[in-house]
């Protein structure tokens, strides 16, 4: 198995287009649509977005934020927002890729789980919180 390399997705047309193969895509809490739209209209150089590519294809995707001095985490910390991966590519470790690179950066993270996962970020190792984020510290 070749190494799974996350990398920073390009603020483009493309990107756009294959926004639009995600099953979230019109899903308003995984539209990463209007994010993408916004930061094509403002020129941003700094993509929030972070991908997987198998070839050509994009197959996994998330947003990553910075919060400087967040209220939940009391520090400064990412959040990993519309994390996604293809049906056909499931179960193959793309989602857990995508969080190590988000801890690789050595900052806290929150996220707001999504129906039915849980699961997968306690194997993560993050936990509950009194609201709906769970988070992962170092």
């Amino acid at each position: 198995m070749s190494t799974i390399k996350v990398e920073r997705l390009q603020i483009n047309f493309k990107t756009l287009e294959q926004f639009q193969k995600f099953a979230g895509y019109g899903l308003q809490e995984l539209s990463m649509l209007e994010d993408l739209e916004s930061n094509l209209i403002d020129n941003e150089f700094q993509s929030p977005f972070y991908g997987i590519y198998i070839g050509n294809a994009l197959v996994a995707r998330m947003s990553l934020y910075l919060h400087k001095n967040d209220e939940l985490m009391k520090d400064t910390c990412y959040e990993i927002n519309k994390m996604e991966v293809l049906p056909f590519y499931q179960k193959n470790n793309y989602g857990t890729e995508l969080v190590k690179f988000a801890k690789s950066l050595n900052l806290p993270i929150k996220t707001i789980p999504r129906a039915n996962s849980n699961e997968f970020w306690k194997k993560q190792g993050f936990g509950e919180t009194d609201g709906e984020y769970v988070v992962w510290r170092q």
